[in-house]
Order: C-alpha cells, then sequence, then structure tokens
C-alpha cells in the first residue's frame, strides 16, 4: 500500500487544479520559501479527517479555500482528493485502489467521499485506522513537530505508539461501551425508581378500586332509578301534549266560526263603501261645482271692482310730458351749426365746383353716349328690323316694370332708413344722459372703499388682540389650576400623622396651634432654620404653661404620640454672645409673633446662619459652645455633625412653598380677572367693528350694485344705437344698390325705346348713316376723358373740405337727432293719452257687464249649493251606515284577534310542551343511550320492579349466613320510592366520598406496567454485565498490544539514538509501569560526552534528533505505509543529517516517504522531485522530475 497520487483544486495557494503523482521510495518536494510546498502537507493532513484549523496553520476552517489576489477572484470551496495503491488490501475495502475526497464551501458545510461515494468523517477515520493512522496523524511530521513531541505530556507520548499499533479502534470500541454503560447506568436508575414508584402506588389503587367496584353497583341502582323517573316524565308529559293538542283544536274551531262572521261583515261593509263609493263623486262634483261658481262669482265681483278703480285712476291721472322741449334743442342744434358756416362754406364751393365739373361730365357722357347710341343704333338698325317690333316691344315693356318695382323698394328702404335713424339719434341721446351720471358714482365708490378697508383693517386688529388676550387668559387658568394642585399637594403634605397633628385635630379648641403656620422664615433659609430646629420645626403652639401641660398628658392619655410644644407669651430673655464674622444668628431670619419669640429664641440659642461648611467648621472652632448651620441645613457642632442629601422637607419648607405658591396664585387670579375684564371690553369693541365693516360692505354692495345696473343700462343703450345705425348704413346699401339698378334699367329702357323708335322709322340709307356717326362717336369719346379728369379732381376737393368739417358736425346731428325722438315721445304721449281715455270707457263698459254677470250667477250659485246639500244628506246617510258596519267589524276583528292569539298561546304551549319532551328525549339519549320505546317498555310506570343489585347482594349475604330470609319480589311502580331510592344512592355515593372512575382500568394498567418494567430492569441488569465484560476484554486487548508495541518500540529506541549519537545512550521509561492502560512516556536522552539526561537542556538539534529517533523507532516497531516529512531536518549539521539519511534509506526499503526539505544530501537520495514555485499572481505552481527512470510529466 502507498500514496499514489493528491490532487488540489482551491486548496491554500493552489487556485488551479494540480495534480501531485506519487511511487513507492522517496519524493522530494522542493522549494523556495513561501512557495506553497507545506500546503501539500496540509492538503494531506486535512483529506485524512484533520479537524483542527490550527495544525492546518489557520484561524479557522474557511481559510483552507483559496481567498484570492490581485490577478484572481477567489474560490467558493476547495476540494482535495487523495488517491491510495491497494493492491495488497491494507485497508478494509474490495478496491485495489481507493480515493478519498474531501470538500469545503464558504458557507462551512463540507462533503467526504470515498470512491466518488458520499460518506462520513467517521467512515474515513476508521478505513485508515488499521494502517497505523488515526488522530494523532503521527505519519505526518510537521513543521515544529519534533519540539511539540518532545514537550508534550507523557500521555501524549503514549498516543502515538497507540495509534501506530492499531490500538485506538480498540480504545474507541471500549470508549463506546463506557458510554453505553454511562447512559445505561442511568436508565437503570430511573428504571428502579420507577418500579419502586410503581409498587409504592399499587397497595393506594387497589383500595381506589375497591371503592369504585362499590360505586359502580350504587351507580347502577342510581342509574336504573333515574331511567324509571325519566321515563314516567316522559309518559307524563306526552299525556299533556295530547291534552294541549285537544286545547288547541277547539280554539282553533272557535276562531274559524269568528273569521267566518268576519267575513261576512267585511262583505257587507264593502257594499255600504261601494255605496259611499257611487255617492261620493256626484257629492265631491256636486261641492266641486258650487265652489267652482263661487269661485268664479267672486272673481266677476272682482273683475268689476278692479274695472271701476281702473276707471277711477285712468281718468284722474293725467299722462305727463318727459324731457327737454325738441325746439330749444334745435335750437341749440341751429347754434352748433352755425360754427360749422366757416368750414361748410369752404365744402359748399367745392361741391359747386363739383358740380358745375359733374353736370360738364354729365354733359359731356350724355353727348357720348348719344353719338354711341345713334352709331349703335345706325349698326343695329338693320338687325332689328329683321327681329321684330313685337320682341323690342316686350323688352320694353319688361324693363318698365322692373324700374317701377325698384321705385317702390327705393321708397320703401328711405323710410326705413329714416325710421332707423330716429332710433339711434334717440338711444344715443340717452347714452349720453345716463354717462354724465357715472362720474358722481365713481367718486363715491372710491370713498366707500376707503372706509370697507378701514373697517376690516381695524376689525382684523381686534380680533388680533381678542386671540391674544384669550391665549393669555388660557395659559393664565392653565397656571392657576397647576397653582391650585402644587398648593393642595404642598397642603396635603403638612397633614401629621404624629402627636402635634393629634393635638391640632382634638385640641385646637384649646388654642393648639401650628407653629409654622406663625411664623415666616426668610427666604433661602428655610433648610437651615429647619435642621436647627429639628424635631421643634414641626412645633405647635400652646397659649400658656398649663395648656401646654395640659396636652402632653393628654396625648399620654389617649397614646396619640409625641409632640413638640412652643408656649407663647413668655417673657424673652437676651443673652449678648460674640458673633462670628461672616455669621448671623439664626434667630434673625425669623419673623414671627412677639409672643413666639422667647421660645424661639431659645431653641436657637447659640446657632449661626453660615454660607458653607467650611464656614461652620471654622465659626464652631473659634467659638465654642456655638452651633453652625450652613443654608442647605448642614449644622456642625462642637464635636459632631449633621448633613448630607436625599432628606424629606420639613413643614417650614413646605409651609414656605405653600406660601409663595399661595402669593403666586393670588397674583395669577388677580391677572386672570383683568384679563377677563379687558377681554370682555375686547369683544364688545370687537362686536361694534364688526358690525361697521358689515354696513360698509353693505354700502358697498349696493353701490356695486348700482354701478351694474347703469353699466348693465349703458350696454343696452350702447348695443341699441349700434345696431340702428348698422341696420341704418346696411338699408343705405341696399338702395344705393337699388339706385345704381334702377339707372341700368333706365339706361337700357331709353336704348329700347329709341331701337323701337328708329325700327318703327324708315331708314333709306343705312351705310351712309354708320359712317357719320362712328366719327361723331370718336369725338365725344375724347372731350368725355378731358371732362372726367377734371371731376375727379373737384370731388377730391368736396372730400377734403367734408372730413374737415366732419368733427365739427357731429353735435349738431346728435341735437337734431334727440330733438327728433323728443318729438317722437311726445307724440307716443299723445298716443298714451288717448289711448287712456280709451281704456277708461273700456274699464266703465266691462265693470256695468261684469255687475249684470254677478247677478246671474248669484242665482246659479245658490242653486248649486241646494244641489249640494242634498247630496251631502245623503252621502251622511251612508257614512253612518257604513260606520255600524265598521264597528260591527272592530269587534269581531278583536274577537278574532284575541282568538288567534289564544291558538297562537297553545301552538307555543304545544311546541314548548313538544320542546321539553324532545329535551327530555335527547337527555334520555345522551345520559342512559337507551330508545325512547325500550325505555318506556323496560322502565315505564307499568313495568314491575326487579330486585336492585344490592337487595340481591343482601339476600345472598344472608343466605350465606345460613339465615331465613325470602327472596326478593318484583313491586310495582311508586313515584316516590323510586325518588327515595335514587337520593338513597346519592347518599350512599357521596358517603363513599370522590371515586376514582378509572381506578380499576389503572390499577390494572398499573399492574401490567410494573411487571414489564420489572421484566426491563432484569434486562438492563443481565445487559451491564455484558458491557462491563465487553470492557474487560477491551481493556485485556489493549493492554496487550500495547505491552507489544511499548516493548518492540522501546528497542527500537535505543537502536536508533545509538546510530544518531554514538556513544551516546536513550530510552523510553513509564511513569507508572504498574498500570498499563494509563501509563505515560518518558524519553530520556544522553548525548555523547554529556551526563545530562533532562531534554531541556539539550541543544536544538539534540532535541530534533531525539524526536525524530523516537518516530524512527515507532515507524520500526510498528511500519506504516507511507510518512510525510515536513523540513525535519532543517536544524541539522551535515553530520547529523546524513545519519538521519541513513534512517530515511532504511524507511524506504518498507514504506514510502515524502519529504519538504532544502537540503540536497536529501534530495540526492529522492526517487523523484517535485518542484514548488509561486508566479507573480500569488497562485502555486508545481513541476516534477523523475531522478530514477523515466522523467514525470509536469503540472
Amino acid at each position: 500500500m502507498h500514496l499514489k497520487s493528491l490532487t488540489l483544486k482551491g486548496f491554500k495557494s493552489f487556485a488551479s487544479a494540480t495534480t501531485l503523482r506519487f511511487e513507492p521510495g522517496i519524493t522530494c518536494v522542493v522549494g523556495p520559501n513561501g512557495s506553497g510546498k507545506s500546503n501539500v502537507v496540509d492538503a494531506l493532513t486535512w483529506v485524512m479527517g484533520e479537524q483542527g484549523a490550527k495544525a492546518l496553520r489557520g484561524g479557522k476552517m474557511e481559510d483552507v479555500i483559496f481567498a484570492g489576489t490581485s490577478g484572481r477572484a477567489p474560490l467558493g470551496r476547495a476540494e482535495v482528493t487523495l488517491t491510495i495503491d491497494n493492491a495488497d488490501g491494507a485497508l478494509p475495502i474490495e478496491y485495489s485502489e481507493v480515493s478519498i475526497t474531501r470538500r469545503m464551501f464558504r458557507d462551512g458545510a463540507g462533503e467526504y467521499e470515498i470512491n466518488g461515494s458520499s460518506c462520513r468523517l467517521m467512515d474515513v477515520q476508521e478505513l485508515l485506522s488499521d494502517s497505523g493512522i488515526g488522530r494523532e496523524m503521527h505519519v505526518i511530521v510537521g513543521q515544529g513537530r519534533l519540539a511539540a513531541i518532545l514537550e508534550s505530556r507523557p500521555e501524549d507520548r503514549r498516543a502515538f505508539i497507540e495509534e501506530a499499533a492499531g490500538v485506538l479502534k480498540h480504545r474507541r470500541r471500549k470508549e463506546k461501551a463506557v458510554r453505553k454503560l454511562d447512559s445505561m447506568q442511568a436508565n437503570l436508575a430511573r428504571l428502579s425508581d420507577l418500579t419502586a414508584e410503581l409498587r409504592r402506588q399499587l397497595k393506594p389503587l387497589g383500595r381506589q378500586a375497591e371503592v369504585a367496584r362499590r360505586a359502580q353497583t350504587v351507580q347502577a341502582d342510581l342509574r336504573d332509578a333515574k331511567m324509571r323517573l325519566a321515563a314516567d316524565d316522559l309518559v307524563t308529559r306526552r299525556t299533556q301534549l295530547n291534552d294541549q293538542a285537544q286545547d288547541e283544536k277547539a280554539a282553533r274551531e272557535q276562531h274559524n266560526e269568528v273569521a267566518s262572521a268576519l267575513d261576512e261583515a267585511n262583505l257587507e261593509l264593502g257594499r255600504q263603501e261601494q255605496a259611499l263609493a257611487r255617492l261620493t263623486p256626484g257629492s265631491e262634483a256636486a261641492a266641486q261645482s258650487w265652489f267652482q261658481l263661487s269661485a268664479l262669482a267672486e272673481r266677476v265681483n272682482a273683475t268689476v271692482r278692479i274695472a271701476r278703480e281702473r276707471a277711477r285712476h285712468l281718468d284722474s291721472e293725467p299722462v305727463g310730458n318727459r324731457g327737454q322741449d325738441p325746439d330749444e334743442m334745435e335750437a341749440r342744434a341751429e347754434r352748433l351749426a352755425a360754427e360749422e358756416a366757416e368750414l361748410l362754406e369752404g365744402v359748399e364751393i367745392a361741391r359747386a365746383a363739383s358740380e358745375a365739373a359733374r353736370d360738364q361730365l354729365a354733359a359731356t357722357e350724355d353727348a357720348a353716349a348719344e353719338a354711341e347710341r345713334a352709331h349703335m343704333a345706325e349698326v343695329r338698325a338693320v338687325a332689328d328690323r329683321r327681329e321684330g317690333l313685337a320682341r323690342l316691344s316686350g323688352q320694353v315693356d319688361t324693363l318698365r316694370t322692373r324700374v317701377e318695382s325698384v321705385d317702390a323698394e327705393v321708397s320703401r328702404l328711405t323710410e326705413a332708413i329714416d325710421e332707423a335713424r330716429l332710433r339711434g339719434d334717440a338711444a344715443q341721446a340717452e347714452f349720453d344722459t345716463v354717462q354724465e351720471s357715472i362720474g358722481d358714482l365713481d367718486a363715491g365708490e372710491v370713498g366707500l372703499d376707503t372706509n370697507h378697508e378701514r373697517a376690516v383693517e381695524a376689525l382684523e386688529m381686534i380680533d388680533a388682540r381678542v386671540e391674544e388676550l384669550r391665549e393669555e387668559e388660557k395659559t393664565s387658568g392653565q397656571r392657576i389650576a397647576s397653582l391650585r394642585a402644587r398648593v393642595e399637594a404642598l397642603s396635603m403634605g403638612l397633614q401629621r400623622k404624629d402627636g402635634g397633628g393629634w393635638l391640632l385635630e382634638h385640641r385646637r379648641d384649646d388654642g393648639i396651634t401650628s407653629l409654622v403656620g406663625l411664623i415666616h422664615v426668610e427666604p433661602g433659609y428655610e433648610a437651615a432654620i429647619a435642621a436647627a430646629m429639628g424635631p421643634a420645626a414641626d412645633a405647635v403652639v400652646a397659649q400658656s404653661l398649663d395648656s401646654a401641660r395640659s396636652a402632653v398628658a393628654a396625648l399620654a392619655d389617649q397614646d396619640g404620640g409625641r409632640a413638640s410644644l412652643i408656649v407663647s407669651g413668655e417673657p424673652v430673655i437676651k443673652r449678648e454672645a460674640e458673633i462670628a464674622p461672616g455669621s448671623r444668628p439664626a434667630v434673625d431670619v425669623i419673623d414671627c409673633p412677639d409672643e413666639l419669640r422667647a421660645g424661639l429664641t431659645a431653641i436657637l440659642d447659640g446657632v449661626v446662619l453660615v454660607e458653607t461648611l467650611e464656614d461652620a467648621i471654622r465659626v464652631v472652632a473659634d467659638h465654642k459652645g456655638i452651633r453652625a448651620v450652613t443654608r442647605s441645613g448642614d449644622l456642625h457642632g462642637s464635636g459632631w455633625m449633621i448633613g448630607g442629601s436625599d432628606r424629606q422637607p420639613s413643614t417650614l419648607e413646605v409651609q414656605a412653598a405653600i406660601d409663595a405658591s399661595a402669593a403666586e396664585l393670588a397674583a395669577t387670579e388677580s391677572r386672570s380677572e383683568e384679563l377677563d375684564a379687558a377681554l370682555s371690553g375686547a369683544l364688545a369693541e370687537q362686536a361694534a367693528r364688526r358690525e361697521t365693516a358689515e354696513q360698509t360692505l353693505a354700502a358697498l354692495n349696493e353701490s356695486d350694485a348700482a354701478m351694474s345696473a347703469i353699466y348693465e343700462q349703458l350696454g343696452r343703450l350702447g348695443q341699441a344705437a349700434r345696431v340702428a345705425h348698422a341696420e341704418s348704413e346696411r338699408l343705405t346699401a341696399q338702395r344705393v344698390r337699388a339706385e345704381e339698378g334702377r339707372g341700368e334699367s333706365l339706361t337700357k329702357l331709353a336704348d329700347l325705346e329709341e331701337r323701337l323708335r328708329v325700327a318703327e322709322t324708315d331708314g333709306s340709307a343705312p351705310g351712309h348713316g354708320a359712317e357719320s356717326t362712328a366719327a361723331d362717336r370718336e369725338m365725344a369719346a375724347a372731350a368725355l376723358a378731358e371732362v372726367r379728369i377734371v371731376e375727379m379732381d373737384a370731388r377730391l376737393a368736396v372730400r377734403t373740405a367734408e372730413e374737415r368739417a366732419e368733427s365739427v358736425r357731429g353735435k349738431a346731428d346728435s341735437l337734431r337727432r334727440a330733438a327728433a325722438a323728443e318729438r317722437e315721445a311726445r307724440i307716443r304721449a299723445e298716443r298714451a293719452l288717448r289711448a287712456r281715455a280709451h281704456a277708461a270707457e273700456v274699464a266703465a263698459a266691462v265693470a256695468e257687464s261684469g255687475q249684470r254677470v254677478a247677478a246671474e250667477l248669484e242665482a246659479v250659485v245658490a242653486a248649486a249649493l241646494a244641489h249640494r246639500d242634498e247630496l251631502a244628506r245623503a252621502r251622511s246617510e251612508c257614512t253612518a251606515k257604513l260606520d255600524q258596519v265598521r264597528e260591527i267589524v272592530r269587534a269581531l276583528t278583536g274577537q278574532l284577534a284575541s282568538l288567534t292569539d289564544a291558538v297562537h298561546r297553545d301552538e307555543v304551549a304545544k311546541a314548548q310542551a313538544a320542546l321539553r319532551i324532545e329535551q327530555l328525549e335527547e337527555s334520555i339519549l345522551d345520559q342512559y343511550g337507551i330508545g325512547l320505546d325500550d325505555l318506556i317498555a323496560e322502565y315505564g310506570p307499568d313495568v314491575e320492579l326487579p330486585p336492585t343489585a344490592l337487595e340481591i347482594e343482601e339476600y345472598e349475604q344472608a343466605k350465606e349466613r345460613g339465615e331465613q330470609v325470602t327472596a326478593p319480589a318484583p313491586l310495582p311502580y311508586d313515584r316516590a320510592t323510586q325518588e327515595r331510592r335514587a337520593k338513597r344512592a346519592e347518599k350512599d355515593l357521596a358517603t363513599l366520598g370522590k371515586v376514582n372512575p378509572l381506578a380499576l382500568e389503572e390499577f390494572a394498567a398499573l399492574e401490567e406496567r410494573y411487571t414489564f418494567l420489572s421484566t426491563q430492569l432484569e434486562d438492563v441488569k443481565t445487559a451491564r454485565k455484558d458491557l462491563l465484560a465487553v470492557v474487560a476484554d477491551v481493556d485485556a486487548r489493549i493492554l496487550q498490544v500495547f505491552t507489544e508495541a511499548y516493548a518492540d518500540v522501546e528497542r527500537e529506541f535505543v537502536g536508533v539514538f545509538e546510530k544518531l549519537f554514538p556513544g551516546g545512550e536513550g530510552r523510553l521509561v513509564l511513569t507508572d509501569p504498574s498500570d498499563m492502560l494509563t501509563t505515560g512516556i518518558e524519553v530520556e536522552a544522553r548525548p555523547p560526552g554529556k551526563k545530562v539526561k533532562r531534554l531541556s537542556l539539550l541543544s536544538g538539534g539534540e532535541k530534533s534528533l531525539t524526536a525524530v529517533a523516537m518516530l524512527v523507532a515507532i515507524f520500526r516497531a510498528r511500519p506504516s505505509p507511507f510518512y510525510v516529512m515536513d523540513e525535519v531536518e532543517a536544524a541539522l549539521d551535515d553530520t547529523n543529517l546524513r545519519r538521519l539519511i541513513g534512517l530515511f534509506e532504511q524507511l524506504r526499503e518498507k514504506s514510502q516517504l515524502i519529504v519538504i526539505t532544502h537540503q540536497k544530501p536529501t534530495m540526492e537520495i529522492a526517487d523523484a522531485l517535485y518542484g514548488v514555485s509561486m508566479r507573480g499572481d500569488g497562485i502555486t505552481t508545481v513541476i516534477s522530475q523523475r531522478l530514477r527512470g523515466q522523467d514525470m510529466a509536469s503540472t
């Protein structure tokens, strides 16, 4: 058996997959420091099951995973596979080659495999243990391991020999047996305790079982009695249910009779209602007719009154004129027109010139047109004669009709234009009048805005003031509540439970009062005075010495406690005392009535006030007999001192706090009253200012409404004026187009008439006339061109003059239009006056006619009233009959409701009885589990009672005693007897006490369990004996194997030591030869020329050789298939190195050696070399070289 290969993937510096192939002999692994040589040893240690991170030169087990470098990322797992050649079958497995793989992940998870199959760590350890490889890993000698072997405890050295001898599996077997013994001992003790406890429980549980058997008999008797009572109840309730069913049937029959009578009454009620329904429409129609006629008569009378009033009103109220006099308005227009004269004169001159030019142009155009017509007439004369006079005559008639139609349209448009202009001028005049009134409203609007803004500003200021006062009042109220609570809490602190409190409660009528309420201490000195006065700070005041004596006697008699009393009215005894610098008498800070001065002076005699404790110490040291107290209450006298912290406040301090809080409360309450008064005034002012703001806002809104109405009126007037002017312009444009069409029609008409005349005239020389008219036409055209230029210049001059006068002409035109509007208004007023007169005549006529109609309606209304009353009487009689029938229906309905309730009650009672029977049946089924019919058949009141179990038992017992007794006979059912029987059984059960109903089953189960546990206890004792025998056998085996192995190792150590240290002496010694199972092993070594035996006095090289000697001795005594040496010769010189190499050569004969070395002599004996180096990226690479035989491939 030997190592065949080692594959590393991600293990430490081996980032890439690297395989080292081994062969029998010596394999050396060489390389510079830090290149990863020892990582090969760590990989072998790790794959064979090492669990200690320190043994792998790490802090934690995850450190074996490649951590990454600057050029390569870290890996997530480490994996090492060790392949072992098992051709000789050294490993207990049926494979000639065994591969052991260990894998670890970053999350700490690990895996083991043997030949690719998953396994446990224990499986790997047991597989390797038979070959001498165990937990101590003695076959792998790492760096520093040699020194650890010598410095280890003797018991640890023993472990190396046991591991090499294969004792570990026997020791593991022993440890397993011992663990089983330990757990078995606990089970044995528990079983013993359980059997003892069960044995103790069996006797009382047996007594409980006997009571349970007796209880079963009594319970059976009780069950029989209750079942007979239940059967009796069931039969009784069923009988009652049948009776209730009969009652319900009778009530239902009566109910049906009343229901039939009610149906008949309802039919009669229907007939009466139908009769009333037939009378009702006629009666209502008559009433409605009378009402309508009455209303009509009233309306006629009202119309007569209104007509008379309207006639009187129209006769009395004349229609007045409104607006200015139109004549005055026209005079004003004339005066304004005079102002335009100068400009209009120029316009007239220009117009005259234009007219002259236009006349000349017209004459020229007429001449030209005449020449044109003459020429055209001559030209068309021949054609016209051919067309015929009839067609020309028709065209002339058509154009004449068209001209007449156009003339009528022009007349209509002219009238419409005049009317539109009048409407526009009237609207414009009213617009100007209304616009003049806007200025005053605008000025008033500005004043109203200012007033409203000022009122709002004042209201906001008073609102802020009110809010501020409310917030301050709220804060003041909260402070008052807090101060009151503080005063109450502090006052409760003054409620005393000592003798002083008893006196204040029971002897206040004798003049007993509290001291703290009568004195006042200067602020800041309360704690000092309380400390100086001591218990007297809580004293009460007595009015005299006799009163104080009486109070003390009362405390003693009533067991009221103890109290300090100060007598009022005692004379003051003044003592002149020296006052130390920086101090003042304590009594000087107290303000009190004169009658208390003596008592307080006596209590505080010799007490001075100082600031600090150092001042107190100084004052007392300089003035014997004086007591000094600080502000904080530290009291110092000659030879003694009282002080510290965490004391309770004295009554003086509490009273001072109460006084301060009360004073602040009074000031706060006064301030609250002032705030309340100020808030009331502010609220009144707020209401006044809010009213002012609302008034200014209402005035502003009213002004805005008026302005809005005026602007709305201006908009309507402006719109009306614009619409009228637009209509005038539109109609004017239509009239212009009509006039232009009329001119064209007239021209055509004249032309046709001329043609007609010429056609009717017989021309003798048409060709000569055409030539003459052509010359005349050309001359007329030339003259027309010159005149048109002159006329154009004249028209431009007129337009310029008119535009200059247009601005002045506007006002006069407006006044003229207003005058025309006013005239129109007066005309309308006249028309209205005439209309009023006509309306008055119409009103008078209406009043007269209405009077006649009213008289006629009065007779008609009287007739309608009589008809209405007649129908009302008939309807009343029908209603009375209907009420009688309804009363009958009501009575029957009530009777039917009562019967319905009775039937319902019977049904409910029947249902309740049925429910009670059902509940009883369910109870019987739940309690006794027997059918109802079976219950009545077997336990009903008609069934005789058989003898009870108790009676039969008593009969049997009497017969056994030999008594002459009669056998119990069945008895008839009697409910009272059964009730007594049930009560007697219940009493018997109560006499038995608390019965364990499961006692019988529990007793049987406990007895069975006791038997089972007793058997188990005997089995455990037998197994324990067997395990003890196994432990004894294992100890004997370990003793034999270790004794033989130690003897061999001891012998080999002597020989190996002599080889390494020629002339020296070394041996192994047992620490306790009498106990070979636990004895340790000591190493004694004496190099040549030295007399020392202590290992600590040896040199480093000597220690290494001694440790190597021990290991080699173990190797030779119990050889292992392979050994791994990691730089074990590093500390040796050449001589000792040669000696060690000689041992390596001896070991090579039987075992495989893997040596990590830097020494060339060691490399020289190697069969193969592995060179290990590290690249610049921090990853280890390996190359190999076989020195004896063929080269190995590098990886």
